[in-house]
């Protein structure tokens, strides 16, 4: 059975609770990347994505003296997981039948370890496929 953990992205860019949402945005375009994790001491408390940021900063503009609009207040909260040794045929339900974009990996306690996205799982399917077409 293949597992999450070897399809995973171990090498995480996360937020803070407390971080300014441009900080989010600016991550995104870095790291070419739609998801950003919100740990709190290692542990996962929320996600923000591309569209969540979009939409928080269209809403708020940005005002001479106006307080910075923090990713606490626009985050997900309530997220669904998987853990490292869920497989992968789980992790591709959660995300067609939630229509997710990704799904953060966690370990006991809600220690985050990496995030499996669609990315990851059409890089899969393109090395099935290669492997397909060699027999």
């Amino acid at each position: 059975m293949l597992t999450v953990e070897e399809l995973m992205t171990r090498d995480l860019v996360t937020l803070k609770e407390d971080d300014d949402v441009v900080r989010g945005d600016d991550l995104l375009a870095e790291y070419d990347i739609r998801h950003l994790p919100v740990v709190k001491e290692g542990k996962l408390v929320g996600l923000v994505s591309h569209r969540d940021l979009i939409r928080a900063m269209a809403r708020h503009e940005r005002r001479p003296g106006a307080p910075p609009v923090q990713v606490r207040d626009i985050m997900t909260r309530s997220l669904e997981t998987l853990r490292p040794k869920s497989s992968v045929r789980e992790a591709i339900h959660k995300l067609l039948d939630h229509k997710f974009g990704c799904v953060p990996v966690v370990e006991d306690g809600g220690r985050l370890v990496g995030i499996i996205t669609e990315t990851d799982l059409i890089r899969l399917a393109d090395r099935l496929l290669d492997r397909e077409e060699k027999h």
